[in-house]
């Protein structure tokens, strides 16, 4: 703890509560809501991987025989005429924000990883330190700008009107929320995990020019 600098305390807090909401927008069925206060509504909530409809008609069938009631993984292959309408279900747009979002779950488990080391294992008197921070600090970078573009897609066509029913009273829930603050946190735990890394290299360069100024000293006084 005495070798690491504020910057990189911050950075590691930040980064802890960018995770949870990481993890927690990326498993929640929230992202889209239905207004409670609604009765009749067809369409309750959803999440990446996970739908949940009050009563739900089939989009396929024009004479609405078939409804689907319930939460389902959107990869159900078990409810009948489910894999019909996966189509309708997940439309380019919500692949998209699978992708990017899936791409940020992934490197949040792997910093994940980097910054228990970092915690635990690492000082700054150890060789590849620094780039050890660095790498830190580009994965989440990376999680971060994917997770950014995730929620910016969702949020432009995750409430349009011709997808999900009754569009006019759903909104945004919490696990979008916490989706959008796991970005923008990853974003800012990488900033600082990289001026952490440029601290760092500073202070073994003004130590490295220390000693060489202490060793010509010694060696004008012999």
């Amino acid at each position: 703890m005495r070798n690491r600098t504020l910057t990189g305390n911050l950075a590691i807090v930040i980064y802890l509560i960018s995770l949870f909401c990481v993890v927690i927008a990326f498993s929640t069925s929230s992202w889209l809501v239905s207004d409670y206060r609604i009765r009749g509504a067809k369409f309750d909530r959803l999440g990446l991987w996970t739908h949940c409809f009050r009563s739900l008609p089939d989009p396929t069938d024009v004479y609405q025989r078939r409804f689907f009631v319930g939460c389902r993984w959107v990869f159900d292959p078990f409810t009948k005429g489910y894999d019909e309408i996966r189509g309708f279900l997940i439309p380019g747009f919500m692949i998209a924000t699978q992708f990017f979002y899936t791409i940020t779950f992934i490197c949040a488990l792997i910093s994940a990883v980097l910054v228990l080391m970092y915690f635990l294992c690492c000082s700054p008197d150890q060789n590849k330190f620094t780039l050890f921070v660095r790498g830190i600090g580009l994965t989440c970078l990376v999680g971060g700008i994917s997770g950014c573009i995730g929620v910016i897609v969702f949020a432009i066509w995750g409430n349009t009107d011709g997808w999900m029913p009754g569009h006019e009273n759903n909104w945004f829930g919490y696990s979008f929320v916490l989706a959008i603050v796991g970005a923008v946190g990853f974003v800012i735990a990488a900033g600082l995990f990289l001026v952490e890394e440029n601290v760092q290299v500073r202070k073994q360069r003004h130590f490295k020019d220390s000693q060489t100024r202490f060793e010509l000293e010694q060696e004008s006084k012999a």
